[in-house]
């Protein structure tokens, strides 16, 4: 029976100005913590990697590394495959890009930060028979390097794994958001812009990337694409965390240069955690747009 996997979770994002505590990467392994992005992605990991375990104690080792190799098969669900290593770091099956590692010996190879990725793997499930290690990979879908999550669980002697990204925005993809979306504000006005902006499925809402509107004068939210309910909220006053005044340090900006940077500790929409936010701003007419990419 072919395995199919549940559809997507709600995206219901928290306020944006509410400051959680930080998360760590490895709490994958209890996704209820994350954020709810990230919660969606852990949660279609673990019923792939729940389904390549029963399915090896099912029919064995055999039977099971065939069907977990087949690119195009049950095993593998766009990004999401299943891989499987031995305690000597033989990995006896991939479904992912890099296929013609199956079959070989792959204890020494590094992710892209050089980090030991099999020997770390081996090392955890030697303390624990199921969890989470995190890595740098090349994520297929966006064509650069995410933070990977390998949930992982020891069955016998060999280490199921499937793996999820972590997708983090780039400056670069922060200034092309922001850039689209004056474009789309000059274009079509206000009321359809914020609408837009608002809207999680409009196209400005991406992972941990989304448009926020801000007035100048007032200082109040015209939009937030991770928060639509901060709607009407005056903003003039509110700290972050360290304290710093970010968003009077925008409106000063948007009113003296008309466009910049500020740099905050905001918490993350994807991975629920508080990080360092880096904010591009832009001023059109009387309010000022915002987008901002994240890092730890």
């Amino acid at each position: 029976m072919k395995f199919r996997l549940s559809g997507l979770f709600s995206l219901i994002l928290a306020a944006g100005f509410v400051l959680l505590p930080q998360v760590h990467a490895l709490d994958a392994a209890n996704p209820q913590h994350l954020g709810s992005i990230e919660r969606a992605k852990a949660g279609r990991a673990t019923e792939l990697l729940d389904a390549a375990v029963a399915y090896l104690k099912r029919n064995g080792p055999e039977k099971a590394f065939e069907a977990f190799n087949v690119q195009e098969g049950t095993f593998v669900y766009g990004p999401y495959y299943v891989y499987v290593v031995g305690p000597d770091g033989f990995l006896y099956a991939n479904g992912g890009k890099q296929m013609s590692l199956a079959g070989h010996n792959v204890l020494d190879l590094r992710d892209a930060a050089g980090k030991p990725v099999i020997r770390d793997l081996i090392a955890a499930a030697e303390q624990s028979p199921n969890g989470a290690i995190e890595y740098r990979w090349l994520n297929p879908e966006e064509n650069h390097i995410d933070v990977k999550i390998g949930m992982y669980e020891k069955v016998d002697k060999y280490i199921v794994s499937v793996g999820y990204y972590t997708s983090r925005a780039t400056q670069k993809e922060a200034q092309e958001l922001l850039t689209r979306a004056v474009d789309f504000l000059k274009k079509n006005g206000d009321d359809k812009a914020f609408a837009a902006f608002n809207n999680q499925q409009a196209g400005f809402t991406h992972d941990d990337q989304y448009v926020f509107a801000i007035g100048i004068e007032d200082g109040r939210y015209r939009a937030s694409g991770a928060s639509p309910q901060l709607n009407g909220m005056d903003v003039r006053g509110m700290k972050d965390a360290a304290g710093n005044p970010l968003f009077e340090d925008m409106i000063n900006i948007a009113k003296t240069k008309g466009s910049g940077t500020v740099e905050y500790v905001w918490r993350n929409p994807a991975t629920n955690a508080v990080e360092s936010k880096h904010t591009l701003i832009q001023r059109v007419g009387d309010v000022l747009l915002g987008v901002g990419y994240y890092t730890k």
